[in-house]
């Protein structure tokens, strides 16, 4: 099974913001930005930060960053400000305007930080997912949130590019960015044994998901020893209402879950659903561990913060 681009679809280094260009295809509708732009996110953070819980001897933290890792609250790190509040920041500077963060019943820390945070840019809600089983459960929670708009879905423990966000926002149709195998390692601070286990995607001409494998262990390595590209998933989305028709319908997965990644499978395969790929050769920051903390709080010192 091929993991890359393949055939004539070939890709280019595109300007400073790591985007691989496909060459043009012909005879495509073209519609306006006013009609397909976007400017809702769900944000996922429902996860019960189990690798973060984790002690981790050679990681250094502060007490307030203890104390909330040890919570597993990994979007709420403080790397001089709440991790999330980088994320947030972002979105608004790629033209988000309204967020909905899926929550437990028991994250009563997150809600009570952003009911007080004063706000220009962005409108916060919350979603509760009850029971943590599963990313497309917890999409499912933040339904009503979209009112029948399309939207983006990211994970609250990673800071994606702002030229990710933009992207999708004005693409005009349900779809993702894909990664880079080599350029994700060469510029996060995800190192490879960990992407290892990230879904990969097959993507086919002109740029529209084939398949998504998720936890393919092994397999990037395989893929890559022959010189073709690997392009991978991030969790991070646009998606059309009927998205919720996958996550309603998707079965539980081997861990017993409802996942994002098998629900948007399951739209491919049974539901005529499309996703257009958006390779990128870029970075994205990972907080799952005590031991990115210092990294992310490196990479992010520099980064200007306004909500």
């Amino acid at each position: 099974m091929a993991l890359a681009f393949g055939g004539n679809d070939v890709l280019v280094q595109g300007g400073n913001c790591g985007i691989a260009k496909l060459p043009n295809i012909t005879g495509l509708v073209v519609m306006t930005r006013a009609s397909t732009d976007i400017t809702k996110a769900i944000i996922l953070a429902r996860g019960l930060g189990k690798r973060m819980r984790s002690s981790e001897s050679s990681a250094h933290l502060d007490a307030d960053q203890s104390r909330a890792a040890d919570a597993g609250m990994k979007a709420m790190i403080p790397i001089g400000r709440p991790f999330l509040d980088f994320v947030l920041s972002a979105l608004a500077d790629a033209g988000f305007t309204e967020t909905c963060m899926v929550v437990g019943p028991e994250h009563t820390a997150i809600r009570e930080y952003y009911a007080s945070l004063p706000m220009r840019r962005l409108k916060v809600s919350f979603a509760t997912q009850e029971q943590p089983i599963g990313t497309a459960n917890a999409l499912l929670a933040a339904e009503s949130f979209t009112a029948g708009e399309s939207f983006l879905t990211l994970n609250s423990d990673n800071y994606y590019p702002v030229e990710v966000f933009t992207s999708l926002r004005t693409l005009g149709e349900p779809g993702l960015p894909a990664f880079e195998r080599e350029a994700l390692v060469r510029n996060s601070n995800i190192p490879p044994e960990r992407i290892r286990g990230y879904a990969l995607l097959r993507i086919g001409t002109p740029g529209y998901l084939e398949q998504i494998v998720e936890k393919p262990g092994e397999m990037p390595v395989a893929a890559a020893s022959d010189g073709k590209e690997v392009f991978i998933s991030m969790n991070c989305w646009r998606f059309a209402p009927e998205i919720f028709r996958a996550c309603r319908e998707v079965p539980r997965s081997a861990r017993g879950e409802f996942e994002l990644p098998e629900a948007v499978q399951f739209g491919l395969g049974s539901l005529g659903l499309r996703f257009k790929a958006i390779p990128f050769r870029a970075g994205v920051l990972d907080l799952s561990y005590r031991g990115d903390i210092a990294e992310v709080a490196t990479r992010l010192a520099r980064v200007h913060v306004e909500l």
